[in-house]
């Protein structure tokens, strides 16, 4: 249970991220948002450069989080998965020079996508002690055992 929570609350700030990059205020220059690339001049709370396409996808990944946050193997892979692309992403971002991909990431969204997936994975691994997937079936075998 403990990890379809947190699978939860991450499709939750994941799916917030993807709204907040299309509102004027929270976005700074929201009028100058591209829908991919570095080019990008909009930024979430004035720092994370975003795109159309990057805000779209944060809100994909958060709907897919609330649909796989119903079964215990589900969200701890969406936890797991998800974790080690987002970390990759924030090391692909810092690895590749600024103009030289298509993805609107900076300094401030590579540390972000780190850590991110390092939260993301570190609730997977640790939550995952929270579950003993083979305890129902031993006490199903003990049951019937005393029968």
């Amino acid at each position: 249970m403990a990890v379809q929570g947190a699978a939860v609350l991450v499709a939750t700030a994941l799916t917030l991220t993807g709204i907040l990059g299309f509102v004027p205020g929270v976005t700074a220059n929201l009028g100058e948002i591209s829908w991919a690339g570095p080019q990008s001049g909009a930024a979430l709370f004035g720092s994370v450069t975003v795109s159309v396409a990057a805000n779209a996808l944060h809100i994909l990944v958060g709907l897919c989080g609330f649909a796989l946050a119903r079964t215990y193997a589900a969200a701890r892979a969406y936890l797991l998965g998800g974790g080690l692309i987002y970390f990759a992403l924030g090391c692909y971002g810092f690895a590749v020079d600024y103009g030289r991909h298509v993805l609107p990431l900076n300094s401030a969204a590579n540390w972000l996508h780190v850590v991110a997936g390092a939260v993301m994975v570190l609730l997977a691994v640790t939550l995952a002690g929270q579950h003993d997937p083979t305890r129902r079936r031993h006490l199903r075998v003990r049951r019937a055992a005393a029968r």
